[in-house]
């Protein structure tokens, strides 16, 4: 088992598993071996004719799959069988240049990085639901007040669409990643066994640069079997991009307890959290959401170990890096399918927010005080005056705005209205509801963009 499966998991994933089932990749396979011949064709290192044949036989249908079982029993090898069976469905001329030239991981990578092409344009179609989701929850609440909180304490007051501009930032920083690696990620690799196009020479380069133009892939500049930091930088991608999703569901998994209340995941009727407590409605979503992005984030520095396996091949690296990149995807699809309902259905509870943020009396807009006080006193002074009152509240229990009105020093300075005011989160949620705003028609910028 590769990803984390529970209830969940039967949400629609738009056709990213059956990229990764054997058919899918047999038929990548088929893809890439026709082109090659196309492209051998064009600058004549193989006849025309025989071109046409391959590429007019390389159709799924046309595979024997339990021939391939069986010759691979027999041989031991994954690809040959393939061949085998590929050259029985071309005719007698068509089948003497089949994989011509090149060797089995040319065919494979460059067809493995095919289909995650493919799936990356469905991941991010996930992406642009995602930001729209979120671009709604960060207009609706620009304004909804809300405590700030750092190192797990309350801080000074936000807003909930400015808590949400955060996840937009990020997220269209991780898609400009993704978008920007894909000329570096998704490259045509046919050099043949060492990569220095040995079997065909200068012709060979040109080749794999057809090839690269028909399958609309970038074209390695060393073509070699021993680089793999591109995938690396893949799968790193995957996680940077569920690490913003995974944040998001920390933050529901939390601010959902029943001591905090300010959001919670929707819930279908009928949904049973427990065996033993009927009363249970549990972060479904959010615990699947966490529990598949930390184990994506465990799996790259596998690759960096392999990666430096060497010389100019190594199976080993192959058979880890195939696994690794199908079990990334297989995390992020998990993780993204949950993401997308979470952001969708998530339930929002203003009312509370507000009392959250009004829980301190006041206390959490101690700094807008000390900016009035200091306007009058100095910023030094003013610090140590409000540092004074809101300990008096902290560690003595007092009510701040009872602390605040009965000081002779802040007395002479404010009126009682004009401390209610100072005292009032929705009055110190600073440049929020704009940012929220703004980064809103952001997402739907650049989702108008594709």
């Amino acid at each position: 088992m590769r990803a984390l499966y529970d209830s969940k998991s039967k949400l629609d994933d738009r056709g990213i598993q059956e990229l990764l089932t054997e058919n899918a990749k047999v038929a990548a396979w088929l893809k890439v071996e026709a082109a090659l011949a196309k492209a051998q064709a064009e600058v004549g290192f193989i006849p025309k004719e025989a071109a046409e044949d391959i590429q007019k036989n390389a159709r799924i249908e046309n595979i024997d799959f339990e021939e391939m079982r069986q010759i691979k029993e027999k041989i031991g090898h994954g690809f040959v069988p393939f061949l085998k069976v590929f050259v029985k469905a071309c005719s007698e001329e068509g089948g003497k240049y089949v994989h011509y030239g090149v060797t089995t991981q040319n065919i494979q990578q460059t067809a493995h990085l095919y289909i995650i092409k493919d799936i990356s344009k469905k991941l991010k179609s996930f992406i642009y639901d995602i930001l729209e989701n979120l671009a709604i929850l960060a207009d609706t609440h620009a304004e909804t007040v809300m405590p700030g909180r750092t190192h797990g304490k309350h801080a000074t007051p936000i807003t909930y669409g400015y808590k949400i501009s955060v996840y937009i930032s990020e997220l269209l920083s991780s898609l400009q990643r993704l978008e920007e690696s894909e000329k570096r990620v998704f490259q045509v690799m046919m050099g043949g066994a060492v990569g220095s196009f040995n079997a065909t020479g200068k012709s060979g380069r040109i080749v794999q640069d057809l090839v690269a133009e028909y399958l609309d892939m970038g074209s390695m500049d060393v073509s070699s079997r021993n680089m793999n930091l591109h995938k690396i930088e893949y799968i790193s991608n995957l996680a940077m991009l569920c690490n913003t999703f995974h944040k998001f569901a920390e933050e529901v998994y939390y601010t959902g307890l029943e001591e905090i209340g300010e959001v919670s995941e929707g819930f279908t009727p009928g949904t049973v959290g427990s065996s033993t407590m009927p009363q249970k409605i549990n972060p479904k979503l959010a615990k699947g959401i966490i529990a598949n992005a930390q184990k994506l984030y465990a799996i790259i520095p596998v690759g960096y170990y392999s990666s430096v396996r060497l010389f100019e091949g190594d199976s080993s690296q192959y058979l880890l890096f195939d696994g690794l990149l199908e079990e990334a995807i297989e995390l992020c699809v998990e993780v993204i399918i949950r993401a997308e309902e979470l952001t969708r259905t998530i339930q929002v509870y203003p009312e509370k927010m507000k009392a959250n943020a009004n829980l301190l009396k006041g206390l959490d807009n101690s700094e807008y005080v000390m900016m009035a006080v200091a306007d009058k006193i100095g910023k030094d002074a003013a610090h140590s005056l409000i540092y004074e009152k809101a300990m008096m509240v902290e560690i003595d229990g007092k009510d701040y705005r009872t602390v605040l009105k009965e000081d002779p020093v802040i007395k002479k300075m404010f009126s009682e209205a004009e401390i209610e005011a100072l005292t009032d989160p929705a009055n110190y949620v600073g440049q929020g509801p704009t940012i929220a705003r703004e980064m809103a028609q952001k997402a739907r910028n650049r989702i108008k963009k594709g």
